[in-house]
C-alpha cells in the first residue's frame, strides 16, 4: 500500500475518539495495523484499553464509519486482538499530555 494512502487511512482513524478517555484511538496506540487489499477491503487490527470494554461495538462501528469516505475502501473489517496487550507506553506524547500521564 502506498505511504500516502496509509497516512490517509490513519488520518481518518484519528477521528475515532475513545468515548471513555476522549482521545483518538491512533494517539492512544490502539491501532496495531491497517491493510487494504486490491479488492478494497480494509482490515484494521487493533486492541482496546481493557478486555471486556462495554464500548467495543461502538468503537468498531466508528472505525468503519471513519474509513467509508475513503474512495479506495469498499469494506472494512475490524479485528480486535489482545496480544500484544495495550499499555500506556503505546500512547503518543500528545495523548499522555492530554491525560496528564508523565512521559
Amino acid at each position: 500500500m502506498e505511504d500516502a494512502l496509509q497516512e490517509n487511512l490513519m488520518g481518518a482513524l484519528e477521528n475515532v475518539i475513545d468515548p471513555e478517555l476522549g482521545i483518538d484511538i491512533v494517539n492512544l496506540g490502539l491501532i496495531y495495523g491497517v491493510n487494504l487489499n486490491d479488492e478494497g477491503l480494509a482490515t484494521v487490527t487493533m486492541t482496546l484499553t481493557a478486555m471486556g470494554c462495554p464500548l467495543a461495538g461502538h468503537i468498531e462501528q466508528d472505525v468503519k464509519r471513519a474509513l467509508e469516505d475513503i474512495p479506495e475502501v469498499k469494506e472494512t473489517e475490524v479485528n480486535i486482538v489482545w496480544s500484544p496487550p495495550w499499555n500506556k507506553d503505546r500512547m503518543s506524547r500528545y495523548a499522555k499530555i492530554a491525560l496528564g500521564i508523565p512521559d
